[in-house]
């Protein structure tokens, strides 16, 4: 069984984000041929196609984070029934300039919690029509908008309730079978 080094971004700037905590869930709950490594926005300016020439140290250190891992998993909150602006923002840089899209051909998935009801359902439809256009194969299948309850999921996370355990376990099973499906049948960039 092959191994997989699945960076994941969280479209929250807060450190106190819900999708920080279901971030760390969905680290525990991962089989073990999944590993992870956050590759952190925060720090990136707004994009500007000015930067094409000569790209700033943060938005070069995304471009690598992404490409030096085989997947990309999306834990995103829902802003204003849409994309986070620094996840945009993020996308923005790692798919720039023109011909240097790093999302090309990158597994991924998308996920989000958020207190209400639609979880994050809105923004993961933009999120998916945007990755879409960036050439990122998507698993589009569990779907999971997660409605968060601290009585669920604890500050280190982990998810109390059993029904979302095993959704969420899941979940990062699936998305361990369709990046193994991408990589054996999409020929992965160098």
């Amino acid at each position: 069984m092959s191994t997989y080094t699945v960076g994941y971004i969280i479209g929250s700037l807060s450190k106190e984000s819900v999708n920080r905590i279901l971030s760390k869930a969905l680290i525990r709950l991962a089989p073990p041929q999944l590993t992870f490594t956050e590759i952190p926005i925060k720090d990136l300016p707004l994009y500007n196609r000015d930067y094409d020439v000569d790209y700033p140290p943060e938005g070069r250190a995304l471009k690598a984070a992404i490409t030096n891992v085989d997947a990309v998993l999306f834990v995103t909150p829902e802003h204003n029934r849409g994309i986070p602006g620094p996840l945009k923002n993020a996308i923005d840089w790692g798919s720039r300039p023109w011909g240097d899209n790093s999302f090309t051909l990158k597994p991924s998935a998308v996920i989000g919690a958020s207190p209400g009801k639609i979880g994050t359902a809105i923004a993961q439809l933009s999120l998916r029509s945007v990755l879409g256009y960036c050439n990122a194969p998507q698993m589009t299948s569990p779907e999971a908008y997660i409605q968060f309850h601290p009585d669920v999921f604890t500050a280190d996370g982990d998810v109390l309730d059993d029904s979302t355990k095993q959704f969420l376990t899941g979940f990062m099973a699936d998305f361990a079978t369709f990046i193994a499906r991408v990589h054996s049948v999409v020929p992965q960039l160098d």
